[in-house]
């Protein structure tokens, strides 16, 4: 047959994008116990909660394990990609909350809508690029809301002289998270007192705010590329060396918080599970075979009005990398529940 028309399938440039904006293809993906096993697998996670059907059972009263919420957020950020294909790197995450636990078994579909665009500045290279602001709503099957939040990737854009006008601020994206969404986040059905009495060791009552842990375990990064496509992230840059600016392929950010999230429960091994994300900032890009160990400050803890309470943490994390040079990649501040 005589091919009469070639099409390209690539993600948009920045001037491509419009606020308003709305990406729904992406496919709906049902979480799996194998999804839960390459994803502790990959970042090491001991979240008991997502490891103990028993304990996750008695809890939670449901027969299905917990999905880890890093699994969650993971799988609904990749999903947020179709629209970010070309990202050089993410710059922040607002106001996440994990509205409802999701449990294996779940299907998690996601839209991404477009609510803001800034052209950066030329570079001294000669290139150029722009700030878009997506926000990112995840449901189940269902369709009850499990995910709310922003996330702001950074795009090249095709003509790197182009004026596309685009100068939105982002003011109206929040900077701090949504008190009452947190507080509404605690599932009111979980017995964390069963949790306690199931679960020897330090719990809510134990925590002391402003203990700075340092977790001297540390965890090579491996297999990032399969992390991205576990979650459906088809972002080049963290499968294709040739489409980012390093000549090396980046490791997704959500794999680099994963990790983390997994030597915070190391640095607290009773920590419930994760209810939000205060911020998340990327300070320099993280490569494969990286290694990384995370610092572990508890800013605050709040007794809820049942059984135990929130804890405000803040995970700072650093990259050891090929040579020796270490630096900081990693600012993220979340709020866990704990029994």
């Amino acid at each position: 047959m005589e091919v009469t028309e070639r099409v390209v399938r690539d993600g948009p440039y920045f001037e491509d994008l419009e606020v308003g904006a709305v990406y729904a293809g992406a496919p709906a993906l049902t979480l799996t116990s194998g999804h839960a096993a390459v994803h502790q697998a990959l970042t090491g996670d001991r979240l008991r909660m997502a490891l103990d059907g028993s304990l996750c059972e008695a809890v939670t009263g449901s027969a299905r394990p917990l999905a880890h919420p890093n699994l969650v957020c993971d799988v609904a950020i990749g999903q947020s990609t179709e629209p970010s294909q070309r990202v050089l790197g993410n710059l922040f995450y607002r106001g996440l909350v994990l509205l409802a636990p999701a449990f294996i078994g779940d299907t998690l579909a996601t839209t991404t809508e477009i609510v803001a665009l800034k052209q950066n500045r030329p570079r001294p290279d000669g290139s150029a690029t722009g700030l878009a602001v997506f926000r990112i709503r995840t449901v189940n099957q269902r369709g009850e809301a499990v995910l709310d939040f922003w996330r702001c990737p950074m795009i090249p854009l095709r003509d790197p002289d182009a004026a596309t006008g685009h100068a939105d601020g982002f003011d109206s994206i929040p900077d701090e998270l949504d008190a009452d969404a947190v507080s509404g986040a605690v599932p009111a059905n979980w017995d964390l007192a069963a949790y306690r009495a199931r679960v020897p060791g330090e719990h809510f009552s134990d925590l002391i705010a402003g203990t700075t842990i340092e977790v001297a375990g540390r965890d090579t990064v491996t297999a990032a590329p399969e992390l991205a496509r576990l979650t459906l992230n088809v972002a080049g840059a963290h499968t294709d060396a040739g489409a980012t600016a390093h000549g090396r392929r980046l490791v997704y950010g959500g794999h680099t918080i994963s990790v983390a999230a997994a030597q915070a429960t190391r640095a607290l091994p009773n920590l419930v599970t994760i209810l939000a994300w205060k911020r998340c900032e990327h300070l320099a890009p993280v490569f494969e075979a990286d290694v990384l160990q995370t610092e572990l400050t508890i800013e605050g803890a709040r007794e809820l009005s049942g059984e135990g309470g929130l804890a405000d943490l803040r995970a700072r994390v650093s990259a050891e990398r090929e040579g020796g040079e270490v630096e900081p990649v990693l600012d993220w501040s979340f709020v866990a529940l704990l029994a």
